[in-house]
């Protein structure tokens, strides 16, 4: 476990559910001057394992990222089962999903986040990696994401 907190406080991404990735993608690429970023969608849940509310899902989702310098702007579309991600466009619409942070230590970091009543949401694996995020918004005001690279 990290000495103190989430062993970092170094924002690397910063995300937004949409439901047209293909569209905001050109609108947020128009107003920036940079170019439209491929879209590519997450793996299937047989590669991903992905739980929410700790439940197999078939949930899977557009992605969109833009190089914004120190961190990464990503967008969501939703796609599928039920995800973290779904819940917020349907209550909320579109916006601000979270804010992402690379930890080590996936394991006792939610533990940690679980001891301060932010209990794990959702949680799977990607290549080079494995991901969660935690109900953070009744404290902090937005969802977390926590980003650990394996291998």
């Amino acid at each position: 476990m990290p000495e103190k907190g989430i062993g970092t406080n170094v924002i690397c991404q910063i995300a937004l559910v949409v439901r047209d990735i293909e569209r905001m993608a050109k609108t947020y690429a128009d107003v920036f001057g940079m170019d439209v970023p491929s879209v590519r969608i997450t793996d299937t849940a047989d590669i991903s394992h992905i739980k929410y509310r700790d439940a197999p899902t078939q949930a899977r989702a557009k992605l969109a990222f833009f190089d914004m310098g120190g961190l990464s702007l990503e967008l969501i579309e939703p796609v599928g089962g039920p995800s973290t991600w779904k819940e917020f466009l349907d209550e909320h619409g579109e916006g601000v999903h979270h804010i992402a942070f690379r930890i080590q230590g996936m394991d006792s970091v939610l533990a940690y986040l679980d001891g301060k009543g932010i209990p794990t949401v959702q949680r799977g694996d990607y290549t080079g990696g494995r991901y969660a995020y935690v109900d953070s918004a009744p404290s902090l005001g937005v969802v977390l994401e926590l980003l650990e690279r394996v291998g």
